[in-house]
């Protein structure tokens, strides 16, 4: 039975034993106070039980009849008015099932279970529509990204057929140069996979061993760039992945030494806790100069292969996945990721993540 039928069924049922307790009690009541004797002489002057049984249970039954349809048509008719913004969530679900995520259901009406079931369910849409079109565009636009070196590769091969007497170590420097890189955007591409499904095991990690780690590592990188590396700050500890957290860490160093100034230029790099909120967090920050960036530039660096312009430099611009993995990171371990741009150029990224509960 469907569900309106059962509350149809019950309304009705309900109805019918509070009728027939309220006749019940009636009956008692009157039977107190009526004698149990038969008479036809008094019949009219003095009633008894037999004359109130010979007329009371016809009504009674009629009663009961009465109150049996009204329930049922009662109950079907507020079953339905009850039922109807169910039905509007059931056929918005059915058009999401065959694709059309656009679709809201909008509920009118008071703020009740199934207003905040229908805004809940229109709120999935929304971040399902978008995540949707997130994957579609990251699929794109990796798809173009792996095709470029293979396109690269083959022409490259192409020519060594046509040319038997072309230098051979430029081509295998330059085949090596392409599959390097097709390598590190492979590689990226499932570092950023597995840390949007979160498969990994949660630790203990001190930031600030992460942060000075990735700063000791990319310092060959920054001396070359002209590049003043500093770190700075207290114990840090969350909760998540070192080997995540460490990528973190590094590609926001990475990003900060490559995207900088010509000369003389300064990367920042401190951790700690903030202190007064709730619950508590640990944050590290990456500050470094360089150009002047626009709010609306800034806002897009998270995405997938998209690199700001005017920002990308010959020497190790890399993939386009950086910052991408970095958020990817940060929303895994439950933080946010904020991306300010300096009023004197460069720029300044906040990762807040949980602290970690104490042993």
């Amino acid at each position: 039975m469907s569900v309106r039928v059962k509350l149809t069924l019950s309304y009705a049922g309900f109805l019918m034993v509070a009728g027939a307790m309220l006749l019940a009690t009636v009956w008692v009541f009157l039977l107190r106070n009526v004698p149990d004797d038969w008479d036809r002489r008094l019949l009219h002057e003095n009633p008894n039980r037999q004359l109130l049984v010979h007329s009371f249970a016809p009504a009674a039954a009629a009663v009961l009849a009465f109150l049996l349809v009204f329930g049922l048509l009662g109950g079907w008719i507020l079953a339905g008015r009850m039922l109807a913004p169910l039905t509007r969530i059931t056929e918005a679900t059915r058009t999401a099932t065959h694709g059309s995520l656009s679709h809201r259901i909008q509920l009118p009406g008071r703020k009740d279970e199934f207003r905040e079931l229908a805004d809940a369910f229109d709120m999935m849409l929304v971040r399902l529509e978008a995540h949707v079109g997130e994957q579609r565009r990251f699929a794109a636009n990796a798809s173009h990204e792996l095709r470029t070196p293979l396109a690269i590769s083959k022409a490259l091969i192409d020519v060594a057929r046509t040319d038997p007497d072309h230098d051979t170590g430029e081509l295998l420097d330059r085949l090596h140069a392409v599959n390097t890189r097709a390598i590190g955007l492979t590689e990226a591409l499932l570092l950023l996979s597995r840390a949007d499904q979160r498969s990994f095991t949660r630790e203990h990690v001190d930031l600030s061993l992460v942060a000075e780690e990735a700063a000791e590592t990319l310092l060959p990188l920054a001396e070359r760039h002209g590049v003043t590396l500093e770190t700075s700050g207290d114990l840090a500890r969350t909760s998540g992945s070192q080997a995540l957290l460490l990528q973190l860490a590094t590609n926001l160093v990475h990003n900060a030494i490559v995207h900088n100034l010509p000369e003389r230029g300064m990367v920042r790099v401190h951790t700690g806790v903030q202190t007064g909120a709730h619950p508590e967090t640990v944050v590290l920050t990456v500050e470094n100069t360089g150009e002047k960036l626009t709010p609306e530039l800034t806002s897009t660096l998270t995405e997938p292969f998209l690199r700001g312009t005017r920002r990308v430099h010959a020497d190790g611009a890399g993939v386009g996945l950086g910052l991408a993995i970095v958020e990817t990171i940060t929303r895994a371990h439950d933080g946010t990721l904020t991306l300010t741009p300096r009023p004197d150029g460069g720029l300044r990224i906040t990762v807040e993540l949980p602290a970690a509960r104490p042993h």
